[in-house]
């Protein structure tokens, strides 16, 4: 029998091994929604309710029935500034509709805080730390950026990138094309190539763009469907290409932003 000394320091030791740590997923999911001030309240209530009903969708629960493990984890946080990342759903097991209900449920129970700037390059600093804690053993690592404008703080956005991709993780995109909030004179016209170009990457990463908040909802769901399924992309998804033909300033958003210091800075 076990002193109560030596049992103690077993319930400790036990106690630092993480919990269900050998447990596999399909997909390890992290999403990383847009919060920063160049979104409209209504915007951001679009953003909550479309994650709420695709994560819910019966095209979501199939897509999760059809891997290999039939179960995914995903996690959800909001981003705006390097400094501002607010995680709403932890590390959750979704294998089931009442657990999709559930996840849905969590995030039409609260609302969404705007804050200032755009740092993609932060959100994907973020992603990276939450997987380093995932407590599941995944097939895939994917880090799911949403976003109405280029990186404008922070580390620079394909240094963010390569370092993610480095680490066998996928980033996937979701660029808004859509004005509304006070700092909207940061975006650029052509933030689906931006996202293209500067901010997704790894194997088989790809971009859906939304020209329209009316696509918004379904834009996440088959977005989500790829994703966890690792479908080949169908239309209006732009797959990362190797090449280029032409060069893209990456930096477009710092050197907007630096333009515009002399202004009053609302900063998205």
């Amino acid at each position: 029998m076990f002193s109560p000394v030596v049992g103690a320091l077993l319930m400790v030791l036990l106690s630092l091994v993480p919990a269900r740590a050998q447990e596999y997923v399909d997909v390890a999911l992290v999403l990383a929604v847009d919060v920063s001030r160049s979104m409209s309240p209504e915007e951001l209530r679009i953003q909550r309710e479309g994650y709420a009903a695709a994560i819910a969708s019966p095209e979501v629960i199939r897509a999760i029935g059809d891997g290999a493990h039939r179960r995914i984890a995903i996690t959800f946080f909001e981003w705006a500034g390097n400094h501002h990342a607010r995680e709403i759903i932890d590390w959750t097991l979704i294998q089931s509709p009442d657990d999709a209900k559930a996840v849905a449920a969590r995030l039409l129970a609260g609302s969404s805080e705007s804050a200032r700037r755009t740092s993609i390059s932060g959100a994907i600093e973020t992603g990276m730390h939450l997987i380093d804690e995932v407590p599941f053993l995944a097939e895939r690592y994917v880090i799911d950026i949403s976003g109405d404008g280029p990186n404008n703080q922070g580390l620079t956005v394909t240094d963010a990138r390569d370092l993610a991709v480095a680490n066998g993780i996928v980033i996937n995109g979701l660029p808004l094309m859509t004005r509304g909030g006070i700092g909207s004179h940061y975006n650029i016209d052509d933030l689906d190539e931006y996202y293209r170009r500067c901010v997704i990457g790894g194997p088989g990463s790809f971009v859906v763009p939304v020209n329209d908040w009316a696509q918004f909802p379904e834009a996440v769901r088959r977005k989500l469907v790829l994703e966890i399924g690792n479908y080949m992309s169908g239309p209006k998804v732009w797959r990362a290409q190797i090449r280029f033909s032409e060069p893209y300033d990456c930096l477009i958003g710092e050197k907007i932003r630096q333009q515009r210091m002399w202004q009053f800075d609302f900063d998205n």
